[in-house]
This record gives C-alpha cells, structure tokens and sequence, in this order.
C-alpha cells in the first residue's frame, strides 16, 4: 500500500465525515499521536499516528 505523506498544516480528508457533517481536517499536530482540526466546528482529535495513516483517506493540499 503506498504511504501518503503530509506535514503539519495540510488539509485532508478522512474515510469517515465529522458528525457536523463536513470532511475537511487541518492536522496541527504531527508526531507519535496526529491531532486533527475540524474545519466546520473546530472541534479537534488527537488519535494515534497509525490509525490516522488508516483512516486518512487524501490530502488536498498543503
């Protein structure tokens, strides 16, 4: 399976959409956990790196 990679302030998108109802993430936080910001309600996730990689689904940009 090929590894995408992004960085710190890159907007992605996740397999499953936020219970607001948008799918838009800017990740804020990248180290062993990846904190994500919902760009609809500005709620944000912290979740561990390799279950970020699963449920990462693109990065739409940098």
């Amino acid at each position: 399976m090929e590894r995408k990679t992004y960085n710190l302030n890159d907007y992605v998108e996740m397999k499953k959409q936020h219970p607001c109802g948008t799918n838009r993430w800017q990740i804020i936080r990248v180290g062993m956990d990846v904190r994500i910001k919902c760009q609809g309600c500005g709620a944000s996730i912290l979740m561990p790196r390799r279950d970020f990689d699963k449920r990462l689904k693109k990065v739409l940009s940098e």
